[in-house]
């Protein structure tokens, strides 16, 4: 009750706010479980798609939004359940997959839609990542559930990093026809069935948002991105100093020694 409350308020606002469109949902089915396995640009994808289904979706979210203290950490608790989001502790990478697949698997149990972000992280670009292969293969080859790829288009351009006032536009939602791997049943171990399975997905997700493919992972990408940034800045910061160290020299009469009184 208190989702649907939640729902309605939060699903009405984004309407009505940012006006976003969606193309074949249709494919999601009305009853039965499924898995939404969806591109991710932006912290919002969970609270805009969601609000464009008539059914509930739930999606795992990091353990300390529901555990931080005070009155806003029991709000921002309060919300993430609210929009339907499961916590999962994520202090072990190992861990952390086997509690996101155990979550997936008790909601697909009762029946209801899972959502799942294959690329594991948000992208730091937007562009499409190599989707990981041991959670969306393992849950769908586990649960038997169809997976229908979901493209969500433009919401990384509603709050860029650094923003802090939202950009008014319209963001959208491409949903792709159920994906059947029924014919995988009982390889959910295999490491060349997760990948054939989770390739499957991420080419649909890709044909769906029109995204360039880049075969890395997300999370490399993010490295690769801070690596340089720290690079470009330890570079400046040299620069700053010769430039300095040639202003003081040239102070002194540019030989270094000082002008005698």
């Amino acid at each position: 009750m208190f989702y649907g409350a939640m729902k309605l308020s939060v699903g009405s606002s984004l309407k009505l706010v940012f006006r976003p469109w969606a193309e074949g949902l249709e494919n999601i089915p009305e009853a039965g479980p499924a898995i939404l396995a969806s591109n991710h640009l932006s912290f919002s994808d969970s609270f805009f798609l969601p609000a464009m289904l008539d059914r509930k979706v739930t999606f795992i979210a990091k353990a300390e939004y529901f555990t931080s203290p005070g009155v806003k950490g029991r709000l921002t608790a309060a919300f993430f359940k609210g929009v339907g989001q499961l916590p999962v502790d994520r202090s072990g990478v190992r861990g952390a997959g086997e509690a996101a697949i155990r979550s997936g698997l008790e909601v697909l149990e009762r029946g209801e839609l899972f959502g799942i972000y294959p690329e594991g992280t948000r992208s730091p670009d937007g562009r499409l990542y190599r989707g990981k292969p041991g959670g969306l293969a393992r849950l769908a080859l586990r649960s038997g559930a169809p997976v229908i790829p979901v493209a969500m288009i433009d919401t990384e351009k509603i709050q860029p990093p650094g923003k802090v006032v939202p950009k008014l536009m319209r963001p959208g939602i491409r949903v792709g026809r159920p994906l059947d791997f029924s014919r995988y049943q009982g390889m959910d171990t295999d490491r060349f069935i997760q990948r054939s399975v989770t390739d499957e997905v991420m080419y649909e997700i890709m044909r769906l948002s029109g995204q360039e493919y880049v075969d890395v992972y997300a999370t490399a990408a993010k490295r690769q991105l801070a690596e340089a940034e720290k690079a470009e800045k330890a570079e400046k910061a040299e620069k700053g100093e010769q430039a300095e160290k040639g202003e003081q020299a040239g102070g002194d009469g540019g030989d270094g020694k000082g002008r005698e009184a």
